[in-house]
């Protein structure tokens, strides 16, 4: 059974973008030190547009996957990149769009935790990487195997939150944490079941 991850980004106070969904104030901390780490340890999270540019060439370490919702999708498009992880199978859950602007991209418009079962069922080595946001972290909760949250030394206040879901208590078990110069500090949570 492979896993399903939520690799993401936030504040301090467990916001992933601002009230739009904007979180360009935290690139304000990618130092040369933390782009290292992420390049080694996450390569695939890169998007392929990127790589190069960044030096990043590394296999795949954690996912061959990624499922994303249709307002972190948008990101890429308004830039004209329809295939922003080119380098995996990319999912993008909509409702909005009723054809891909790319053949990479699966669109998943109903039964999403049905599909990310399917896909969690299938062989391999290597899992499924939750990228964002808020919307579909909520409709997936229960499906989350694994949290690996970067948080960035910022307070926002108010905003898109990690999760956008109704009140009820999951318990995840702390792993590991890694901490670094820049003040980012990213802690891995493994799913208590």
């Amino acid at each position: 059974m492979r896993k399903l991850t939520y690799y993401i980004a936030c504040t301090i106070d467990g916001f992933i973008g601002d009230p739009e969904g904007d979180a360009a104030s935290l690139y304000a901390f990618t130092t040369p030190a933390y782009l290292e780490w992420m390049g080694a340890e996450y390569p695939e999270t890169t998007p392929s547009h990127m790589r190069e540019a960044l030096g990043i060439d590394a296999p795949h370490r954690h996912f061959d996957t990624v499922v994303q919702g249709l307002a972190s999708y948008r990101i890429a498009l308004d830039v004209g990149v329809t295939s922003p992880f080119a380098h995996l199978r990319e999912f993008v859950a909509t409702r909005s769009l009723t054809e891909s602007p790319d053949p990479n991209v699966e669109l998943i418009a109903d039964d999403l935790v049905g599909r990310i079962r399917a896909l969690k069922a299938e062989d391999g080595p290597l899992g499924i990487w939750l990228c964002g946001g808020s919307t579909i972290a909520g409709a997936l909760v229960d499906e989350i195997d694994e949290l690996v949250i970067k948080t960035y030394p910022q307070v926002y206040g108010s905003g898109m939150p990690m999760f956008g879901a109704d009140f009820e208590p999951r318990d995840f078990e702390l792993g590991e944490v890694r901490t670094f110069d820049n003040g980012v500090l990213v802690r891995t949570y493994t799913r208590k079941r």
